[in-house]
């Protein structure tokens, strides 16, 4: 037996709270039905089981559904037994397909591959009624248990005295959830596209600069200088970048001289693409799509045989073994209609995967919606979830043959079941812009003005993130607050004493206490209206103290005396405007050319220090 989709639980207090409880494992007797069967058991008992006459001539199990609401989101479960010869029988079987919703009553039914051959059982069934309010609100308290975190600030002098009435502000200086974009080259040199994208978005991925077909068009005629200079882009705003894909299994985007070859041209040519994009990009990206869209295509399993993609994960892994490999496919989250691509056909060949020994990490789910099924992408990944990977949603858009405000509307119904859910690490949107506009769905118009759809995700990223906060410490010298999940700059403030810190509010249960200290004021001089400015870093050489330098450059054996007599020497060059030009100089070669080289030039101390200018 298998168990299906998501489970809803009712807690005694009559509301309604979701349970992402799911199973991809067979056992021997089915669970009791959850929620009591929900509204197919408030008679008290087992739900009844019909039999529909599907499209197909084939009597399967049914339920007769009445009285439901297209304003209700409903979420079913069961357990699944089949009998029969055909082993394919247990995959289809496994589906649960889409509710339809005829006027007066509704059928839900069952079918399997082979009608002749397969006897299908359904046990401890379970249809449970959400409202939108309650959908909403269960999405709202699992973004704040796993999007968020409680901190305390303890404020304290360095004798450990708490410290009550400081001033407290709190600034989220870096989200931690990724939540990007594809680009394409049209970023490059566009600093109107450079600046709307980097003021949004921690992650991108290339649409298509990395695809075979782009990166040699012709056999051996390699060129990587797109991918390059956007990723000298990527490297300047300390983006999280996706890598988008090293093979793509549909034959229709595959390079056309790679579709004429066969045999071991064609493993020599996998060879070469594999070895040179990795080796090159190595440690560049977090994640490689290794084998796209392979749920549905399999033109080089096909070809090279059928432990192909599993040699594709084992060689990347072993050229750049820090990049998580990810699977990568569509119609899993978006519509129950595709038999290619369901939970259970992704888990499985998953599966096949990791125990012919492939190490595949990650679990990309394109994201191409017609109007979402919402309860259906949450049942999808609840049991993706199971696997205990990590889940990104790595193509989300929504089809153009929907108005730009139906566009949004169904966007922001997407992005949030997105982020809500406890196993997604990671939100990517495929909007890159280009000339022609978008491949569905464009947030901003050329003039970088948001259409509906940006507004959307400009509208969840300003509420999916921590504003900066300011607040005073109680009595206990503590300041509570809740943030998402990010990186922090914490300012505290009281009197004549002031302090910053930085700190990180990562994923844990546990409240996070930070601890600062507030240092008693100096008695030193204070620089005046009139003062000299700060001292250069070689005046400040000058000042430092003897016995910090002595110590120093005893620990590595180095002579006190003609050290300082060299900085004197230069610094004191600094004091007359004529010798300023030399005496910078002389400061480039002490530093360029190792320092005891210029100081001592002995051979010991040079090959202690070395010749590095980063030494």
């Amino acid at each position: 037996m298998n168990g299906l989709i998501s489970y809803v639980l009712l807690h005694a207090e009559g509301t309604r709270y979701y349970d992402y409880t799911a199973y991809t494992e067979c056992k021997s007797c089915p669970e009791a039905p959850l929620y009591n069967g929900g509204i197919l058991g408030e008679n008290g008992g087992e739900s009844e089981v019909t039999y529909y006459k599907s499209e197909t001539g084939a009597y399967s199990p049914a339920f007769v559904l009445y009285n439901l609401t297209e304003s209700t989101r409903y979420t079913f479960s069961c357990w699944v037994k089949v009998s029969g010869t055909e082993s394919s029988a247990v995959v289809k079987a496994r589906e649960v397909l889409c509710l339809t919703l005829l006027p007066i009553f509704s059928v839900l039914y069952f079918q399997s591959g082979d009608i002749n051959t397969t006897v299908i059982s359904i046990k401890s069934a379970s249809l449970q009624p959400f409202s939108v309010d309650q959908w909403n609100q269960q999405q709202q308290d699992s973004i704040q248990q796993n999007r968020k975190r409680n901190a305390i600030v303890h404020v304290s002098d360095t004798e450990g005295n708490r410290i009550s009435g400081a001033t407290v502000s709190i600034q989220q200086l870096a989200k931690d959830f990724p939540f990007g974009s594809a680009i394409a080259k049209t970023i490059l040199g566009n600093k109107p596209y450079q600046e709307w994208f980097v003021k949004r978005f921690n992650a991108a991925v290339f649409e298509n600069e990395l695809k075979w077909y782009a990166t040699e068009p012709e056999p051996g005629q390699l060129n990587y200088t797109t991918p390059d200079e956007m990723l000298e882009f990527i490297r300047a705003n300390q983006i999280t970048v996706r890598g988008h894909n090293i093979f793509w299994e549909d034959p229709l985007y595959t390079p056309s001289w790679v579709r004429n070859l066969t045999g071991d041209a064609l493993r020599a040519a996998v060879d070469a693409r594999i070895t040179s994009l990795l080796s090159r990009y190595k440690g560049d990206f977090v994640h490689w799509d290794v084998s796209n869209e392979l749920l549905h295509f399999d033109f080089y399993e096909q070809r090279l045989g059928p432990n192909a993609s599993l040699g594709f994960f084992d060689t990347a892994r072993k050229i750049d073994p820090l990049a998580t490999l990810f699977m990568n496919d569509f119609n899993v989250i978006e519509t129950c209609d595709d038999v290619k691509s369901t939970v259970d056909n992704y888990i499985v060949r998953l599966k096949e995967l990791n125990e012919g020994g492939g190490i595949l990490e990650g679990i990309g789910l394109e994201g191409h919606f017609g109007k979402p099924n919402i309860p259906l992408m949450r049942a999808v990944l609840d049991k993706l979830a199971t696997l205990q990977l990590p889940i990104w949603l790595t193509e989300i858009d929504i089809s153009k043959t929907f108005d730009q405000q139906t566009q949004a509307e169904y966007l922001e119904e997407v992005l949030r079941e997105g982020f809500s859910h406890p196993s997604v690490n990671g939100i990517m949107l495929w909007t890159a812009l280009s000339p022609k506009g978008c491949y569905q769905m464009c947030l901003t118009d050329g003039d970088f003005n948001n259409l509906p759809a940006g507004n959307v995700v400009d509208k969840l990223l300003q509420e999916w993130e921590t504003k900066e906060t300011q607040g005073t410490t109680d009595d206990h010298g503590s300041y509570t607050f809740d943030g998402f999940l990010g990186e922090y700059k914490v300012s505290v403030s009281v009197e004549n004493r002031s302090t910053e810190a930085t700190f990180s509010l990562g994923r844990s249960d546990e409240t996070e206490h930070l601890n600062i200290q507030l240092v008693p004021p100096t008695h030193l001089p204070t620089a005046s209206a009139h003062s000299h400015p700060p001292a250069r870093p070689i005046e400040f050489k000058k000042r430092l103290e003897k016995v910090r330098l002595e110590a120093l450059l005893e620990l590595i054996g180095i002579s006190y005396e003609e050290t300082v007599k060299e900085l004197k020497r230069a610094s004191n060059a600094l004091d007359t405007e004529e010798s300023e030009r030399d005496a910078k100089f002389n400061i480039e070669l002490f530093i360029k050319n190792g320092m005891p080289k210029l100081v001592l030039g002995t051979e010991s101390t040079k090959a202690m220090w070395g010749t590095d200018e980063s030494t």
